[in-house]
C-alpha cells in the first residue's frame, strides 16, 4: 500500500513537472529542517492530539471496566496502528484530491506530495499515541498506573496544544489547556462509560 502511495506520488510529481511550463506551483521550498518542520507541524499536530485523545480514551474504558492489563494493552496498540493508518490514509487521500482539483480548477497545486503528509500524521499519531500505553509497559509505575496514564496523557495533550499554538498564533497556554480539556473529558466519559458497561453486562449475566 505504502509502494503504491509512493508511486501515485511520482506520477503525481510527474505530471506537475510536465506541465510546469503552463501551470504554476504553490508549493514552497523547503531549503532547512526548519522549513521542513513548519511545513509539516499542522499533520504532525492533527495526528499526535488524536493520537493521545483517541488511545487515552480506550485505555480509560478498560480501566473502567476493571479489565486486565493484558486487555488493556492489546485494545491500545490495536486501536493506535488501525486508527493511526486510518489517520494518515484519510490525510493522504484528502490532501491528494485537493490537489488534483486544485490543478484542475486553477492550473496551480499547493502540495504535489500527499504521501508525505499522509506519512507524517500516521507517524506522530502512533509516536504520541503512545504516551498514554507508556504506564501500562513500565514496572515501575505498576502501583497506580491509571493515574499515571492521566498524567502522562496530560501533559502530552497540553504540549501538543501549544504546539499547535504555533500554527494559530495565539496564546500557548490558552491552546494547551484547551487541548488539555478536551482530551480530559474524553477520558473521564470513557472511563465512567467503560465502568457502566461493565456492571450492566455483569448484572445482566452476559
Amino acid at each position: 500500500c505504502c509502494v503504491h502511495c509512493r508511486a501515485s506520488d511520482r506520477r503525481l510529481a510527474e505530471d506537475v513537472r510536465q506541465k510546469s511550463r503552463m501551470y504554476k506551483t504553490s508549493h514552497p521550498i523547503l531549503r532547512s529542517p526548519r522549513q521542513v518542520c513548519q511545513h509539516y507541524l499542522g499533520d504532525a499536530v492533527y495526528g499526535a492530539n488524536d493520537g493521545i485523545v483517541t488511545t487515552f480514551a480506550v485505555v480509560a474504558g478498560v480501566a473502567g471496566a476493571g479489565l486486565s492489563t493484558r486487555v488493556v494493552l492489546i485494545l491500545g496498540i490495536a486501536n493506535l496502528l488501525a486508527d493511526g493508518f486510518s489517520m494518515g490514509a484519510s490525510n493522504y487521500l484528502a490532501t491528494r484530491a485537493r490537489s488534483s482539483a486544485e490543478l484542475e480548477l486553477v492550473g496551480s497545486m499547493s502540495e504535489p506530495y500527499p504521501f508525505r503528509h499522509g506519512l507524517v500524521t500516521f507517524m506522530a499519531f502512533v509516536i504520541a499515541g503512545s504516551a498514554p500505553l507508556l504506564a501500562w509497559l513500565l514496572p515501575i509505575l505498576e502501583q497506580d498506573r491509571f493515574a499515571s496514564t492521566g498524567v502522562v496523557a496530560g501533559l502530552s495533550l497540553f504540549a501538543v496544544g501549544v504546539a499547535r499554538a504555533l500554527l494559530t498564533r495565539g496564546l500557548w497556554w490558552r491552546s494547551g489547556l484547551e487541548m488539555l480539556t478536551i482530551g480530559g473529558a474524553a477520558g473521564v466519559l470513557s472511563y465512567f462509560v467503560g465502568g457502566w458497561i461493565s456492571q450492566w453486562t455483569n448484572s445482566a449475566s452476559l
